[in-house]
């Protein structure tokens, strides 16, 4: 006879909240039990529990909030980083909630560095962006952007709670040509406020630069905590390619 080692009991207790998300006993959005409760439900330490909110939190299976406990957390929102398309409708599309805060949006002049990124002379004015998108309230990119002022002049007049900046710049301009570059890493203070993250969480960046009738339209740079977004992408190769 085999002797089998006891189940550690942070795995029994997220076994236990598997096993309820699992079974739509807790539905995306219930928010679960608080550590306290499950010390004393588990007779154990607020370590081990602790340890298992943690391992659910990083594998993006429940969401803590500062202040208002853990919930259970929908499925991700997956973005494509072959194309440009509307957060707004990915969030809805993944059966979430959109909302958006703006945090910055007016114009200003191109740094020496980003004129460079931009093909401009430097300090010749740009509109800039900052904007916060939510699923559920918890928020799930930053996006900071700059926009070439000819390709969207109207852009500063915009409802950005109401249309995303990207539903409005391919209104304006639907043929383009874009480059994406993405980046895993830990983000500078001042987004990890805004995304409502702690220092040690990884983001996905997206760097993203488009081209509008041969001339930039726009430079962005888009964060992503790792434990509440994916991005990800599908193509066909031709006939006769030797691309695999």
């Amino acid at each position: 006879m085999t002797n089998q080692r006891p189940q550690p009991v942070y795995k029994t207790i997220k076994k236990y909240i598997l096993e309820r998300i699992r079974r739509e006993e807790w539905p995306a959005g219930t928010r679960i039990p608080s550590e306290a409760e499950l010390v004393k439900h588990f007779n154990t330490s607020r370590m081990t529990v602790n340890r298992a909110m943690r391992e659910l939190t990083v594998s993006g299976r429940i969401i803590r909030r500062r202040g208002r406990g853990s919930f259970v957390a929908r499925r991700e929102p997956r973005s494509s980083f072959l194309e440009i398309s509307s957060i707004a409708d990915e969030i809805r599309k993944s059966g979430g909630s959109y909302s958006c805060r703006v945090h910055l949006l007016c114009e200003e002049k191109a740094s020496p560095f980003l004129a460079g990124e931009m093909e401009l002379k430097p300090y010749t004015p740009v509109f800039h962006c900052i904007l916060v998108h939510k699923n559920d309230h918890i928020p799930i990119q930053l996006a900071d952007r700059y926009v070439y002022p000819a390709i969207a002049p109207n852009f500063l007049e915009q409802d950005f709670t109401s249309i995303t900046p990207a539903q409005y710049l391919l209104e304006q301009a639907p043929e383009y040509t874009a480059e994406h570059i993405v980046e895993a890493l830990i983000p500078d203070a001042w987004i990890r406020e805004l995304l409502d993250i702690n220092a040690s969480e990884p983001c996905l960046a997206l760097c993203r630069k488009t081209w509008v009738k041969g001339r930039v339209a726009t430079v962005g740079k888009f964060y992503h905590p790792g434990s509440r977004y994916s991005l990800g992408g599908r193509f066909a190769a031709a006939a006769g390619s030797d691309k695999w």
